[in-house]
């Protein structure tokens, strides 16, 4: 299977690195200067410093050329897959694609797979890749394991069977909303996460908000339509303890540099890469309301991240809660 990765970001080129160990890959950037610097460094500096580009990975902003290829991998942010299943429509000859983004469009509240179905040429197989994974250990070929939930099987399994590899294992699934809310949720509680690590409260406090914010994440999957045995598996459960507990995790980063005071546009300038939880949290805590939906963490994030509250405050209004009981 000819596959073009579509995204040089961390998680893009990562994906790209990886399979680019036995295959041929096609690694699609906007950027030229990008494009020129990794062909010359056989790097991608940026976002993966000291990473090497396998001779079998070719770097194009050629669209059409990634075009040819037979399957498509989408590694664009949340806020910009709209715009590159335009350009993709516009090639014309569509071919089956997987998206790696976690996230809500803003502004509109809708999950990637809304966005495809309301763009996408009907009848072409489509699916979300997601689950815990940070970009370095992948391009690196350390093991992980991730969710490919397609809502045809089929589909799920062929891909699946030509992205599996002994270092990448790929589980299937059907449940696409549940997969991607909880790639989604997942980086807003990493904030949290980060914020309540910051602030010095102790692993005690951290292994609480996890389970509490599991919670929160399966009473949205579970009101949107997925599945309670996806919040148990990897693309929930099984993120969201790596995106809150990992040092590599940049929304949990988010989180850290909030409790010391920093300011949003100065912490994103430092981390240099999108942290989709930042835009995340006020799609999730406007949806959460609209769905009746309690979501006391998530709100919590999304005030902080506004600048309605500082975040100590935030975090002792949540610990002051009253008490109820821990099904509720």
């Amino acid at each position: 299977m000819n596959i073009a990765v579509l995204g040089a970001g961390a998680w893009g080129t990562a994906l790209a690195v990886h399979l680019a160990h036995d295959r041929d890959i096609t690694l699609w950037t906007r950027h030229p200067e990008q494009a020129r610097a990794m062909a010359a460094a056989r790097c991608n500096d940026r976002y993966l410093p000291g990473v090497a580009l396998p001779d079998r990975l070719e770097i194009t902003t050629d669209l059409a050329l990634a075009g040819q290829a037979d399957l498509w991998i989408l590694a664009t942010p949340t806020q910009a897959l709209r715009e590159m299943l335009g350009q993709l429509d516009r090639l014309g000859s569509p071919r089956p694609l997987v998206w790696l983004c976690k996230g809500f469009e803003g502004g509109q509240g809708k999950l990637p797979h809304q966005v495809v179905e309301e763009t996408w040429t009907a009848g072409t197989p489509h699916g979300v890749l997601s689950g815990p994974s940070f970009a370095l250990e992948v391009a690196r070929r350390q093991p992980t394991a991730i969710t490919l939930a397609s809502r045809d099987a089929a589909f799920a399994r062929t891909v699946g069977q030509a992205l599996h590899s002994q270092r990448l294992r790929i589980y299937t699934s059907q449940d696409v909303v549940g997969v991607e809310v909880g790639g989604a949720v997942k980086n807003v509680l990493a904030i949290a996460a980060g914020i309540s690590d910051g602030l010095g409260f102790g692993l005690n406090a951290r292994a609480a908000l996890i389970t509490r914010g599991l919670a929160e994440m399966t009473r949205l999957g579970l009101q949107l339509g997925g599945q309670m045995e996806t919040f148990m598996g990897l693309s929930g459960v099984g993120d969201l303890i790596l995106t809150c507990t990992g040092d590599l995790s940049r929304n949990r980063r988010v989180g850290t540099l909030l409790a010391r005071g920093l300011g949003l546009e100065a912490i994103l300038r430092e981390l240099g890469h999108v942290a989709e939880g930042v835009s995340t949290a006020r799609e999730v805590a406007a949806l959460a309301d609209r769905v009746g939906v309690e979501m006391p963490i998530t709100q919590a994030v999304s005030q902080i991240l506004s600048g309605v509250l500082p975040a100590r405050e935030a975090v002792e209004a949540l610990l002051s809660r009253e008490q109820k009981a821990e099904k509720d």
